[in-house]
């Protein structure tokens, strides 16, 4: 079965200053069985790999210059016959956690340095040990990662609505 493309470039998006994940999202849920999705981006994204991974998706890059990258998802298994539901985030409440060993503010940096940025700090932490990130919108791919590596969480908005406080424990070995 021959696989057909749909074409999604974020890069205006991004030049916005906004974040593509909503709509790379939206078209994976428009796909047809045997479409995959061809995505263009300014910069290589890396945690989405994960994240279509999850769903049934193959993918393949190529960098095509000024720092650009076509990135070809392509369904395998279920997801070649029908989309596969989005998977449902949850946060964990944060009643008796201790304060966060790391806290860094990261709105300033452009995608995907944040949740670089916050991978990082947990790595760098103990088991059991929370760190804190102030971002300038709620993280749509860190959340299901998060989750994935079995990472708890809590989130909210603060300054009202201006910036999104996270807080993640790291999991015991």
């Amino acid at each position: 079965m021959t696989t057909t493309y749909v074409d999604l470039d974020v890069r205006p998006i991004l030049i916005a200053g906004g974040e593509p994940f909503g709509d790379i999202m939206a078209a994976v849920e428009k796909l047809e069985p045997g479409q995959g999705l061809r995505l263009i981006a300014s910069f290589k994204p890396v945690p989405l790999f994960s994240v279509l991974g999850k769903r049934g998706f193959d993918h393949s890059e190529r960098d095509i210059g000024d720092g650009d990258w076509e990135v070809l998802f392509t369904p395998t298994g279920a997801a070649a016959a029908a989309p596969a539901p989005a998977p449902a985030a949850t946060a964990t409440g944060t009643g008796d956690w201790p304060a966060p060993v790391v806290s860094n503010d990261y709105r300033d940096l452009p995608p995907p340095e944040p949740m670089q940025k916050v991978i990082a700090d947990i790595e760098a932490a103990a088991p059991g040990d929370v760190v804190s990130a102030l971002l300038c919108r709620k993280p749509p791919i860190l959340i299901p990662e998060l989750e994935a590596l079995g990472h708890a969480w809590h989130g909210d908005f603060e300054d009202g609505g201006e910036s999104y406080r996270i807080f993640i424990r790291k999991k015991a070995d």
